[in-house]
C-alpha cells in the first residue's frame, strides 16, 4: 500500500476517506492499518506514535497538516548543532550583542554543598500565580529543609498593564502587598529576614549578590503573558524595594535575584550534587547550566564555573528555525503579544500548545476533514483548547472519552473517528515539543561533555514546569529522545518537587556566606595597614 494514497476503500485523495457517522457498534469501527515501512522509517524517532492508524487518517489531505511537525533524528541533530552555534555566539564578546540566545551570566558559581542554613523568604514570580515561601534550612539530616508557602493570584490587568510606568509599577506594589500579607500570617513582620527573589524573565545583572552589585537586575524584556509597560530596562530590585518602603509596615532584605531555571537547578542540587542543568517546561521554557569561566567573555576571570541562563526561548528569533516553522506557528506568533520574539518558546512551551492544536483542527474542519465540516463559534474562539485539554486527550485509558467531552463542549458533534484524529493531532504537537526541547538540551549536554573532556557524561538535570509534570507522556518522550541524541551520556532527570523557590533560598544562603566573607575581608584589609603602621612606629 502506498502511504501517500491512503488505504481502505480504494483510490487516493478524499475518495479514500469516506465519512462515517457516529459509530455505535464495535464491529463497524475502522480496522487499523499499519504504516508502510518507508513511513515508519521516516518517523523512527516516534515509534509508538503513528504505527497504527485508521485507514482514512493516511489521506494526504490530513497528513499534509502534520508531516512538517514530525522531526526525524537527523533534523533534531541539526537543530542541536544550530543551538550549539547560538550558544557560542551568546558567550562571545564580539557576537553577544547580536545573538538571539543571550547566555546571561547569573554569577552563581556553585550548587549547594550542604553547609547552607538559615531562615529565608523566597518570592517566585513567573506566571499567572505568585508564590511566597518561608524556607528554614538546618543541618538536621532527617529534615534539612522546612517550607511553608502560599500562592497569590496576579490579576490580568496587572500582568497586561500598559500606559505609564506608574501604572506598570502596580505589579511590584502587588508583590509587596502579598509579601506583607504572608509575613503577617507567619507572624514575622517584626523580623528582617533575607529574601531571595525568583524572577522568571530575561534580565541582565552584574552580580547575584544585590548588596555588592553596582546595578541590580535589569529586566530586558517580558515573556509569556506579561507585558507591563514601563518596566523594561529598569532595576527590578529597586522597584520592589521602593514598593516595600512605600508600605512602611515591614522591612525586607532582597539579598539575591535568580531566574527560575537557576532556582530549579539549585533546588535539585541540594539533593543531588551532580545537578548542573536546570530546565523549565511549563507556560514558558528556558534552561541554565554550569559553564566554564574561561568560555564566558562577558565576565572577568578564567577559573571555575558559573551558571549561565541561556534564555533559549528566543532561539530562532533571527530566522534560524524558519525552515521548521509551520503556518500554524506563524499564526500563533502573529496573534501573540510579542510578534517575532520567543519563537522557540512558541513552538515548544505549554502556553501555546493548546492553541496550536485548535488552529490545526479549524483548518482541517474548514476543508471537510473533521466534524463533517462543522465549524462552531466555540471552535473559532482563541483559547478554547488549552494545554490541559491536550494532556487529558493523550491519557492512555480515558483519553478518547475526554476528547469526546471536550469536542462536544465545542459543539462540533464529533464522531469516534474525529476523536481518534484529534488525539493523533495532539500527540504529534506534544511530541514535537518534547523533541525540540530534547534537541536544545542535547546541545547543552554535548557542550558539558566537551568542556569536561570525558568519553561519557554523567550528570543530573533538574527540571520543573507544568507541561513536564502534568502531561502523561511528555517526560518519557523527552528522556527517550535525549538518550538517542546524546548516546554517550548517563543523564538523571530530577523533578523539582518544591519548585524554584527553595532554590532561591539556597542562593540567598550562599549570598549571605559571600557577604560575611566580604565583610571579614574588608575588616581584615582595614586592620592590616593600621597594624603595620603601628609596628613601624
Amino acid at each position: 500500500m502506498d502511504g501517500a494514497s491512503g488505504g481502505g476503500g480504494g483510490g487516493g485523495g478524499l475518495a479514500a476517506c469516506p465519512r462515517r457517522g457516529r459509530l455505535r457498534d464495535r464491529s463497524r469501527r475502522c480496522q487499523p492499518a499499519r504504516l508502510p515501512d518507508s513511513r515508519t522509517r521516516a518517523c523512527s524517532n516516534i515509534p509508538e506514535m503513528l504505527t497504527i492508524l485508521p485507514p482514512w487518517f493516511l489521506c494526504p489531505q490530513i497528513d499534509k497538516y502534520l508531516y512538517s511537525m514530525r522531526l526525524s533524528d537527523e533534523t533534531l541533530k541539526d537543530i542541536m548543532n544550530r543551538f550549539r552555534r547560538e550558544m557560542e555566539d551568546g558567550l562571545g564578546h564580539g557576537t553577544n550583542p547580536t545573538a538571539t540566545v543571550k547566555m546571561l551570566p547569573t554569577f552563581v558559581r556553585s550548587i549547594p554543598d550542604g553547609s547552607e542554613k538559615g531562615d529565608f523568604i523566597a518570592l517566585d514570580l513567573g506566571g499567572s500565580n505568585f508564590r511566597i515561601l518561608r524556607v528554614k534550612v538546618t543541618q538536621d539530616k532527617k529534615q534539612p529543609v522546612q517550607m511553608e508557602s502560599q500562592v497569590y493570584e496576579t490579576p490580568d490587568d496587572i500582568i497586561h498593564g500598559s500606559g505609564t510606568q506608574v501604572r506598570a509599577l502596580e505589579l511590584f506594589d502587588h508583590v509587596a502587598e502579598c509579601l506583607g500579607d504572608f509575613m503577617e500570617k507567619q507572624k514575622i513582620k517584626d523580623k528582617k529576614l533575607p529574601v531571595g527573589f525568583t524572577f522568571s524573565f530575561p534580565c541582565a545583572q552584574s552580580n547575584v549578590l544585590e548588596y555588592a552589585a553596582k546595578t541590580g537586575k535589569i529586566i530586558l524584556t517580558w515573556t509569556k503573558k506579561f507585558k507591563a509597560s514601563g518596566v523594561e530596562g529598569t532595576d527590578v530590585v529597586k522597584l520592589l524595594n521602593k514598593a516595600i518602603k512605600k508600605r512602611g509596615d515591614y522591612e525586607a532584605d532582597i539579598m539575591a535575584v535568580v531566574n527560575d531555571t537557576v532556582g530549579t537547578m539549585m533546588t535539585c542540587g541540594f539533593d543531588d550534587q551532580r545537578c548542573e542543568v536546570g530546565i523549565i517546561i511549563g507556560t514558558g521554557t528556558n534552561a541554565c547550566y554550569m559553564e566554564e569561566m574561561r568560555h564566558i567573555d562577558q565576565v572577568e576571570g578564567d577559573e571555575g564555573r558559573m551558571c549561565i541562563n541561556t534564555e533559549w526561548g528566543a532561539f530562532g528569533d533571527d530566522g534560524s528555525l524558519e525552515d521548521l516553522r509551520t503556518e500554524f506557528d506563524r499564526e500563533i506568533d502573529r496573534g501573540s503579544i510579542n510578534p517575532g520574539k520567543q519563537l522557540f518558546e512558541k513552538m515548544a512551551s505549554g502556553m501555546y500548545m493548546g492553541e496550536l492544536v485548535r488552529l490545526i483542527l479549524v483548518k482541517m474542519a474548514k476543508e471537510g476533514l473533521l466534524f463533517e465540516g462543522r465549524i462552531t463559534p466555540e471552535l473559532l474562539t482563541k483559547g478554547k483548547i488549552e494545554t490541559k485539554h491536550v494532556s487529558a486527550i493523550e491519557k492512555t485509558k480515558e483519553g478518547l472519552k475526554k476528547c469526546m467531552e471536550i469536542l462536544t463542549r465545542l459543539g462540533v458533534e464529533p464522531s469516534d473517528e474525529d476523536c481518534l484524529a484529534v488525539q493523533h493531532v495532539c500527540t504529534i504537537v506534544s511530541f514535537r515539543s518534547a523533541n525540540l526541547i530534547a534537541a536544545t538540551l542535547g546541545g547543552i549536554l554535548s557542550r558539558l561533555k566537551e568542556n569536561k573532556g570525558v568519553a561519557r557524561l554523567r550528570t543530573t538535570v533538574g527540571i520543573d514546569g507544568s507541561l513536564y509534570k502534568m502531561h502523561p507522556q511528555y517526560a518519557r518522550r523527552l528522556h527517550k529522545m535525549v538518550r538517542r541524541l546524546v548516546p554517550d551520556s548517563d543523564v538523571r532527570f530530577l523533578l523539582s518537587e518544591s519548585g524554584s523557590g527553595k532554590g532561591a533560598a539556597m542562593v540567598t544562603a550562599w549570598c549571605l556566606t559571600c557577604l560575611k566573607c566580604m565583610l571579614l575581608q574588608k575588616a581584615f584589609s582595614f586592620f592590616l595597614p593600621r597594624n603595620r603602621h603601628f609596628h613601624e612606629t
